[in-house]
């Protein structure tokens, strides 16, 4: 009787390793970049597709050569991968003597600009006993014009940067009442509040190819942070500046206003509205 042997064989499963690296940077071609990082993390090969230069190309703006140029004034080393590119613009940068940020959004790879109020033309601002800046951690900047009181309130700015095709929304952050740390909760002292309801403020932006919006409103919600919306702007080529000077007024004379904390002039795309709460206020 000769022996039998019996082998019983069953097919291995496939796994995600089995995937060629070029079909799984192909998928994250038409994944959103926070999708990308996740997968990224499954095994050496998502990782390594992860990196491919073409998938972040489809996530940077199609003029980021001019951005690099703006923001760094020529310094960016050109060795880096477009995905060391994209988490480098991602980053909050800081250029035109700390007076401006700028980064990408990193879930939706859009656009986002900043004006802190020493960037801005203030009429008065070197008149203590009517405005002074204080230091707040509430700021990106890390300090905010603070207006005690004043029968002539104007803000002007202006600012030209290459802004990515798109249409773009303009926005002054401001707070009524002076905000501090006491015993480590937040206070806010509205004492000097007065005056912005009794004629509306206005808000208006003008671009260098003619466009021009406007809108005007009380300023209420003391004791908060509010984004008061001035107006939009559509960039039709990413690769040229667009130069937008804006501003903020309520110059009717008889009547004094106080109490208010300039922080700075926003710029983002029109499509966040949908999105970010907090700036659907005004």
């Amino acid at each position: 009787m000769g022996i039998r042997f019996s082998i019983s064989s069953q097919p291995s499963k496939p796994s995600l390793d089995e995937l060629p690296e070029s079909c799984v940077a192909v998928m994250m071609e038409y994944m959103d970049p926070p999708q990308i990082c996740k997968l990224a993390s499954l095994n050496r090969t998502f990782r390594s597709a992860s990196a491919a230069d073409f998938v972040w190309e489809s996530k940077l703006p199609p003029n980021y050569n001019a951005l690099i140029n703006k923001i760094f004034d020529g310094t960016f080393p050109s060795y880096l991968g477009k995905r060391w590119l994209y988490k480098i613009l991602c980053s909050v940068n800081t250029f035109d003597g700390g007076t401006k940020k700028v980064w990408l959004d990193r879930s939706m790879g859009k656009l986002c600009l900043c004006i802190s109020a020493k960037g801005l033309s203030i009429t008065g601002i070197d008149d203590r006993r009517y405005w002074n800046y204080i230091s707040t951690e509430e700021s990106r900047f890390t300090s905010v014009a603070y207006l005690q009181q004043t029968w002539w309130f104007e803000v002007d700015g202006e600012v030209e940067f290459p802004f990515p095709s798109g249409t773009y929304s303009l926005f002054f952050r401001i707070h009524l009442g002076k905000a501090s740390k006491r015993f480590g909760r937040r206070v806010c002292n509205t004492e000097y509040v007065h005056g912005w309801d009794i004629k509306p403020v206005r808000f208006q932006l003008w671009t260098s190819d003619g466009q021009y919006g406007s809108s005007q409103c009380f300023l209420k919600g003391a004791g908060k942070w509010c984004y008061y919306h001035a107006g939009d702007f559509v960039v039709e080529d990413g690769n040229v500046s667009t130069k937008v000077k804006f501003s903020m007024t309520q110059i009717d004379c008889t009547h004094t206003k106080g109490g208010l904390c300039l922080d700075s002039v926003f710029v983002y795309p029109s499509e966040f509205t949908k999105v970010k709460e907090f700036l659907n206020y005004s």
